[in-house]
């Protein structure tokens, strides 16, 4: 967003109005094209999945296979689940550290950050505005993969008449499984907002977008190694990417809420470091 936008008119410093302010870096944010693009991109995912699974059933014996992706065959409500899991992995992270890595240090290597933090606007909330549409980004990246892969998974795949075979072997109706398909959705938004808080702390500190990508993707393929190591068990509780695959205990019955919800704390404290950061270091920066 450009100083140009926040300006009333000429030597006017009247605050610009918070509404008008978000609407603005909402436009800014969702009309580029590269944000549109990675829409598009999220959007094959599930169906990439769906076609993957019925080539596989129609070539073997109609299993598809073993495990969280195994398990799409014939029950097409667990796709758009198994699609948020397996793109949280690193394609969701990675738009939402495109994202921040525009938000500030874009601004900054354009110029245009300096006249951000001279209009009036204040400090505390150009770090809403910029969080809010870095969250906004992280939000439409997941409800496509969700919306997309429900209907990749009835029309597509099919199966069940419509209803979710749990992992447990139980079934649960239209109406429960979308619940769970939602219920994912909000975590994984709760999860890309701890990436996005990190991401929006890094990007304040320096003026190249490509450092912020390079840390937020090469800090959470670090988590990956270092959670993969049986010596450093007692590190994982710690490390944010541990509970990424609790989605798939949405698939189970009943419902278990413990790796969700022990998940879900760490990414808040995650959220609450890089917030504070981020609120010091924009608070302090110099125009």
């Amino acid at each position: 967003m450009t100083a140009a936008t926040l300006s009333t008119t000429t030597g006017d410093p009247r605050p610009v109005p918070t509404l008008r302010l978000f609407a603005a870096e909402l436009r800014w944010v969702l009309r580029r094209p590269r944000t549109l693009i990675m829409f598009g991109l999220f959007a094959l995912v599930p169906i990439l999945i769906a076609i993957g699974v019925v080539v596989a059933d129609g070539d073997g014996d109609g299993n598809g296979g073993r495990g969280l992706i195994g398990s799409i065959g014939g029950n097409g409500l667990v796709l758009p689940i198994a699609a948020m899991t397996v793109s949280l992995a690193l394609l969701l992270p990675l738009a939402v550290a495109v994202a921040s890595a525009d938000a500030i240090a874009g601004e900054a290597s354009h110029g245009t950050l300096r006249g951000l933090l001279l209009s009036p606007v204040g400090r505390l909330r150009l770090v809403g505005m910029k969080a809010f549409g870095v969250l906004v980004v992280a939000a439409v990246a997941t409800l496509v993969i969700a919306v997309v892969g429900v209907l990749a998974g009835l029309v597509v795949v099919g199966g069940a008449d419509g209803q979710l075979v749990t992992l447990s072997g139980t079934t649960v109706g239209f109406g429960e499984a979308l619940g769970r398909v939602g219920l994912v959705a909000l975590w994984t938004i709760g999860q890309l907002a701890a990436v996005g808080a990190v991401a929006l702390a890094v990007s304040s500190f320096t003026e190249h977008p490509l450092v912020v990508l390079a840390s937020v993707l090469g800090g959470l393929i670090t988590f990956g190694v270092l959670s993969a190591i049986p010596a450093l068990d007692w590190l994982q509780p710690y490390l944010l990417t541990t509970g990424w695959s609790s989605a798939a205990d949405a698939l189970r019955d009943p419902l278990p809420l413990d790796g969700m919800g022990s998940s879900s704390l760490v990414a808040l404290v995650y959220l609450l470091v890089g917030a504070a950061v981020l609120i010091t270091r924009m608070s302090r920066r110099d125009a």
